[in-house]
């Protein structure tokens, strides 16, 4: 998105609805790198942690976790949500109820979420072959200044679940001295974690599909990496900008990373030349020799792969 941002034009039909997916998903990032603080004085080959782990549910469908927890004795998904204002959880209705500036607004139920989160890992693992090991959850709330409220009668799952990032140390410590009987040895546990890597699909979703932004759209060349003005100009075998005066002999690597983003990994001479403004096959040629990309094909139908 931010790629994809930065080569839409500012007037473009789509590009407020883009702002405000980017918002969330910056929010949301944002959100789990500020649990990883409370997670530092753990880290061990003991206590193990894996990020944005996706995994193939069935054929066709997925399931992911925002944070996995690894020990010996047990599994803890943690399900990172910033989000401020005044959040109400209702169980009756199953729904979370956010209440910002005097606007309320509906969001599917995180508790349910979470355990179906549950379900779905115990069922991967078990296909594994993994030893049945328990597995907890905790919704993590990790902007501080969000307030927590819940219906009294439906309060007790949400007592249970919800958390602050900053009562985390407290609930890990908790599990740690009630579950004190490791299930896995280290060797499955590095086995598992390794697998898991593996197995991780993160998702690489075509933009311009998502929101029907033809190619003609994209405003390409090589963007500036110091003040983000396109294009740059190359003068004597270096990019200059014309907005910041800013130099780069390797500017060009990346705007190669925004066209494997929005376009595919894969890339032609022909490709190159229109997407950087180049103006001969040979000047094309000796960025992509200088990059050492990997290739099939020969001359002219040559396809080069291009790193993300």
């Amino acid at each position: 998105m931010q790629a994809l941002l930065r080569r839409l034009p500012s007037h473009h039909k789509e590009r407020s609805r883009i702002e405000g997916e980017y918002a969330k998903s910056l929010a949301g990032y944002r959100g789990e790198n500020s649990i990883d603080y409370h997670l530092t004085p753990y880290l061990s080959k003991e206590f193990l942690v894996l990020h944005d782990i996706r995994l193939l549910k069935d054929e066709k469908n997925y399931f992911q976790l925002d944070i996995l927890l690894l020990t010996r004795s047990y599994l803890l998904i943690l399900e990172v949500k910033n989000m401020s204002g005044t959040l109400c959880f209702d169980q009756k209705f199953q729904q979370l109820i956010r209440t910002l500036n005097g606007k309320e607004e509906a969001f599917p139920d995180p508790i349910l979420q979470i355990k179906k989160q549950q379900k779905n890992l115990r069922k991967w693992l078990l296909e594994q072959h993994f030893p049945d090991i328990p597995i907890y959850s905790y919704i993590v709330i990790s902007n501080p200044s969000t307030i927590l409220k819940t219906i009294p009668t439906y309060s007790e799952n949400v007592l249970k679940k919800v958390i602050h990032a900053g009562a985390l140390e407290d609930k890990i410590q908790f599990l740690s001295s009630r579950f004190i009987e490791n299930i896995m040895t280290i060797k499955e546990l590095n086995k598992l974690s390794r697998l898991l890597i593996k197995r991780n699909t993160p998702i690489n979703p075509n933009l311009l599909q998502q929101f029907q932004i033809p190619f003609s759209e994209i405003i390409t060349g090589v963007h500036c990496v110091k003040c983000f003005s396109i294009p740059m100009k190359k003068i004597s075998g270096s990019w200059i900008c014309m907005r910041c005066q800013h130099t780069s002999k390797d500017a060009h690597i990346a705007s190669l990373q925004d066209y494997a983003l929005l376009f595919g990994q894969t890339i032609t001479n022909k490709d190159m030349r229109e997407f950087l403004h180049l103006s001969s096959p040979s000047s094309a040629s000796r960025i992509l020799m200088t990059m050492n990309l990997e290739y099939t094909g020969s001359y002219k139908y040559r396809k080069y792969q291009l790193p993300l």
